[in-house]
């Protein structure tokens, strides 16, 4: 599929989280300005605030001073209330406009809100996104698309502001099919990792030596490349929080059970997650989950380098 860019004057912006403000930062540096909400997310707000920053007090002004809009917010219900919550963009949304929920929710939630939206004369893509906060800060990330193709054309510009990979997936909802999938590889492949160097390290193997075999073997993932020098190194800061893995694993599972899909494996890891958040560590990098099996197997994989 060709795509066309259009040129976009003002980009409305709701989600200053972890991915969000990066997000939003390489919007600003690639020219657009913005219209952001003064609400809860003050500290990220004085950040990029500035001559190409507008801030309002409703997601509904940020719908009526925006030619797009994009969300990035934690869960389903933070998307519902955005978008159809009183004050919502919404009630503000003109005809024409595209909604990009960059988001990572329900496939069902996101076609339900779609068709909200195109009530008024507007288009949504569901674009979820894969590549964690240094992805985010890069503008690096890949986006999965699902919605109408031709409202994606339109708003390419800005899509290529944050990420590298821009692929149009399907109909409404297929980016959020696709990002479970992601997610539900992505959190095996975790449990995989910690399995098996926590094998290696018990037995005694020097986990810098053995990191560097598996990043350069058949088991090379973005994982053990990009998080696991964190894990030797005993840090845990979220690129991509616990908690929310456990909740994108819960949506893959319902989405599982409906369609008939069996997910022993994500069941299982899921189960994991839920013990890690219950631990207190839900704030930590999804490579927290390392921890459980490390606890199991009375071993930690850690640098033998590191100093204390």
């Amino acid at each position: 599929m060709r795509l066309r860019l259009t040129a976009v004057k003002q980009v409305g912006f709701i989600g200053l989280g972890i991915m969000g403000k990066p997000m939003a930062m390489n919007l600003i540096k690639k020219g657009f300005r913005l219209v952001v909400v003064g609400g809860r997310a003050v500290e990220s707000v004085k950040e990029i605030k500035g001559k190409d920053v507008v801030v309002v007090n409703t997601p509904m002004e940020v719908a009526q001073r925006s030619d797009i809009v994009v969300t990035c917010v934690p869960d389903s219900k933070d998307v519902e209330e955005v978008y159809l919550g009183r004050s919502g963009l919404l009630e503000g949304v003109k005809p024409g406009m595209t909604l990009i929920d960059m988001s990572t929710i329900s496939p069902h939630v996101a076609q339900r809100v779609s068709a909200e939206v195109e009530k008024k004369g507007a288009k949504m893509l569901d674009a979820p996104v894969t590549g964690g906060q240094k992805g985010a800060i890069e503008g690096t990330l890949t986006i999965m698309v699902g919605g109408d193709a031709e409202a994606l054309s339109k708003c390419m510009g800005v899509l290529q502001a944050m990420g590298k990979t821009i692929v149009h997936v399907g109909s409404s909802g297929a980016g959020q099919y696709t990002k479970a999938a992601n997610q539900v590889i992505a959190a095996v492949t975790w449990q995989g990792i910690a399995e098996g160097m926590a094998l290696a390290c018990k037995a005694g193997v020097d986990p810098d030596r053995l990191l560097e075999v598996l990043t350069n073997g058949a088991a090379r993932c973005w994982a053990l490349e990009v998080r696991m020098p964190n894990v030797l190194e005993g840090k845990f800061e979220p690129g991509f929080k616990a908690k929310l893995q456990y909740k994108d694993l819960g949506i893959a599972l319902e989405e599982g059970r409906r369609l008939e899909v069996p997910m022993p494996a994500v069941a299982m890891v899921n189960e994991f997650f839920k013990a890690v958040v219950h631990e207190g560590k839900g704030e930590w990098d999804v490579s927290s989950l390392v921890t459980f099996t490390e606890n199991l197997a009375g071993t930690e994989i850690r640098s033998r380098k590191r100093s204390d």
